[in-house]
């Protein structure tokens, strides 16, 4: 690329889908040239700006442009639209016995236990799958991604190792099928890639670790004895282990902008995952609100390529919680999935000297000299001459006196930066051990971090009464314990506090998130280049490492998808989110309501349907399945018109004279985010069990709205049939602006087939 280039401005210029596999890249290649050379004034200019060519499942290209050469593009008929290329962030294992893979739940043993309703053996393992994560890369060398006894690559399998730094062919086999990096969207922002600066590699590996760990996440084969510094030892194993996985890598070192993963990277890489024969897509990265239009929107145009193909993309919803509104990757195509804890934990405590003990987490390897308490001070006591309070509470890098902190342990609140750095600035000060507190915002949601000192975390009420020992004793003393791994942990799942949460920012009358999985504390594969911190000063090296995110559930989502399409290969992706969504639990592992980080009940907009429940998701009786007509109707509600759908579809396609509803699209939840006295939603199902069966309606109403369904009764002949119902919702009391929640039930002596009801009422009924 022309280094003069990144100093314009780069954009994405959607056309439409790509109807014509049989076209050639070239020939595609070329009328980009020509389109933009009507602009540039030339076909070179044009070829010297246009740095993606986007020419297998989509119709674009992405160009350094002036503004007023995106402004002249915009205007031209066969353009659908010109957006900005801008950067997205990355959000950043028992959990597979937590989940009812396997019975040791724990992963203490040296063989895996499957048991017989298992979705692994209905799916044969993932076996005949094929997933793909857009992220940081991949490290090939871990054991996750080993194919000893694997069969042939696929014949199916178009995708390549592309080579590059410290990168071979060899480096791919027949479990790790294919590894691509994508990074000119990067570098047209922000300049050529800083190698020497970052350490990054210029090829699909992992310099970041984050890739590595939510791939292997998704697909990695099992692995014994994995843990990290000890903790959470056990089998290491992706939802879907026998599965192919792919590495697609398009996030960089993040810049001053924040940008990480860029839109033109993310095009690229699902442009040319469809045409490699990717399966399932994991993408654990996105943007906050304020959200862009779906067409203006790279990762949501990319996905809906990917699933009008057949492919089933799946997203995290964003660590932006506890703020409403917040969920990000909305596009009712994707799979949104949020974030809970799972029943392990990593107990370590605070031994005060009143003798209280307070339990927290972590999965430090240090442990102070002697079992004995130490001197305790607050870091907003122990700060430097010339820190202010905050930096000193907050335990900032240089903020804390070491005169004042050496051979103490240091009680700290978190907040604004890492944790673990906080910690560093307590032992840079001469600290032997650090109490790290959580602020109100953070509730009882505690993550195990890998501290580089003996270090505890609490929850917030209990963060608060060490400060109050703290101010209330003349010499003030603790002693923290070392941290273990403790399983069936209860209540789990909680949904965590950083889970971005509903309502829908963009379409309200589409719920997300759509569901949650385990997101806290997970155990998976890891880049070797990395510490498990990511901070500067942490020098360590783990082949497996704890991290949390939602992130981390997506791709438990991700490699559940893959099992289902392993065991159902003609499912729709629609059927396949609908059988994930439906067969939720909202239930905990003490038969109570699913808590939030403040350990008050959730709903959905903190778990869309419930959580995961993988066995039952695949024997769901009933699917909400979507045809490609539904979601041209879709566009048509949205303001779409039909020459704007048909450069998207392919398909010639009339929006009908009366418009529709978003709300009657058939989605596996019911949303009406405007509820004027009363509505009809429309939906359909179809079975998906063998034999004759009947479905009885059962509502839980949400307060204050009436709720009718006609037919109460679903009678199904055979598997395949699709029958269709109505719901009416009355509006009887004011919510008074705010969301009431209730659910739709069909029940069947062998299957529950479950959707959320979320209602915000504007008018009450007859009023």
């Amino acid at each position: 690329m022309n280094l003069l280039l990144w100093l314009l401005q780069s954009y994405v210029v959607y056309l439409g889908g790509q109807h014509d596999e049989k076209l050639e890249h070239q020939l595609v290649a070329d009328s980009h040239h020509e389109l933009l050379g009507s602009i540039l004034g030339s076909k070179e200019a044009a070829k010297e700006a246009i740095f993606y060519s986007y020419t297998r499942c989509m119709n674009g290209f992405a160009a350094s442009l002036e503004e007023e050469h995106a402004h002249a593009l915009r205007e031209l008929p066969q353009v659908l639209s010109v957006f900005v290329n801008r950067g997205r962030t990355r959000h950043t294992t028992s959990s597979w016995g937590f989940l009812g893979l396997d019975e040791d739940e724990g992963g203490q043993s040296e063989t895996e236990v499957v048991s017989p309703p298992s979705l692994w053996r209905k799916s044969d393992f993932g076996k005949k799958v094929i997933v793909a994560n857009l992220d940081t890369g991949v490290w090939p060398e871990s054991e996750s991604f080993d194919d000893t006894g694997m069969e042939p690559v696929p014949s199916r399998w178009k995708g390549i190792c592309q080579t590059g730094t410290n990168f071979t062919a060899a480096n791919c086999n027949r479990k790790l099928i294919g590894a691509r990096y994508f990074i000119k969207g990067y570098e047209a922002v922000n300049g050529p890639l800083n190698i020497s600066g970052t350490g990054e590699f210029l090829s699909p590996r992992d310099k970041d670790g984050h890739g590595t760990h939510t791939l292997s996440t998704a697909g990695g084969n099992f692995v014994k004895k994995a843990s990290i510094t000890g903790y959470a030892e056990g089998i290491a194993k992706g939802g879907a282990p026998h599965a192919r996985v792919a590495a697609y890598k398009v996030c960089w070192p993040p810049k001053s902008n924040g940008g990480e993963c860029y839109d033109a990277d993310i095009l690229a890489a699902f442009d040319a995952g469809v045409h490699d024969g990717v399966d399932v897509f994991t993408v654990s990265i996105g943007s906050g609100p304020p959200l862009s239009d779906y067409f203006q929107d790279g990762l949501a145009i990319g996905a809906f390529h990917a699933v009008h193909r057949g492919k089933v993309v799946v997203c995290s919803a964003g660590n932006d919680g506890p703020t409403p509104g917040t969920v990000a990757n909305v596009a009712p195509w994707i799979i949104t999935v949020g974030a809970s804890s799972i029943n392990r934990q990593f107990p370590s405590s605070a031994i005060l000297g009143n003798n209280k003990t307070i339990t927290g987490e972590s999965i430090s390897e240090y442990q102070l000299p002697k079992k004995k308490m130490y001197p305790l001070v607050s870091s907003s006591d122990v700060k430097a001459p010339n820190q202010n309070k905050t930096a000193g509470q907050l335990c900032f890098l240089g903020s804390l006196d070491p005169r004042k902190v050496k051979g103490k342990i240091v009680a700290c609140l978190r907040g604004i930066n890492a944790r673990v750095e906080k910690g560093e600035a307590v032992r840079m000060a001469g600290g032997l051990g650090m109490i790290l507190c959580n602020a109100p915002v953070n509730a009882n949601e505690v993550a195990a971090d890998s501290h580089v000192l003996p270090a505890t975390q609490l929850n917030a009420i209990d963060g608060a009464e060490v400060f109050d020992y703290i101010n209330s004793t003349v010499s003030p003393v603790a002693y923290i314990s070392p941290a273990r791994t403790e399983l069936h942990a209860k209540p789990a799942p909680v949904m965590t506090a950083f889970s971005s949460q509903g309502p829908n920012s963009l379409t309200p009358d589409i719920l997300k998130p759509d569901i949650t999985a385990p997101g806290l504390n997970i155990l998976a594969a890891y880049s070797m280049a990395a510490s498990p911190t990511g901070l500067s000063f942490d020098r360590r090296h783990v082949p497996f490492n704890v991290v949390s995110g939602t992130s981390m559930s997506c791709p438990h989502v991700a490699g559940i998808a893959a099992l289902l399409k392993g065991a159902y290969p003609h499912w729709s992706p629609a059927a396949i989110k609908s059988a994930i969504m439906t067969t939720a639990e909202r239930m905990d592992d003490t038969y109570k309501p699913i808590k939030n980080a403040l350990l008050q009940r959730a709903g959905p907009f903190n778990y869309g349907a419930g959580h995961v429940n993988p066995n039952v998701a695949g024997n769901p009786g009933l699917v909400y399945d979507l045809s490609v007509k539904d979601y041209y109707r879709f566009f048509c509600s949205l303001n779409y018109n039909s020459t704007q759908i048909k450069k998207i579809t392919g398909t010639a396609f009339s929006c009908p004279a009366r418009q529709p509803k978003i709300h009657d699209l058939n989605y596996p939840s019911i949303t009406v985010s405007q509820l004027q006295g009363s509505v009809t939603v429309k939906r359909r199902v179809k079975n998906v069990a063998e034999g004759p069966t009947i479905y009885k309606a059962k509502v839980r109403y949400p307060p204050g709205v009436l709720v009718s369904v006609e037919p109460k009764h679903l009678e199904f002949s055979k598997k395949g049939e699709e029958k269709s119902f109505r719901m009416t919702l009355r509006a009887m009391k004011s919510s008074s602006g705010n969301y009431v929640f209730g659910s739709l039930t069909w029940k069947h002596a062998h299957y529950s087939v479950t959707s959320p009801i979320v209602v915000k009422t504007v008018t009450v009924n007859g009023l």
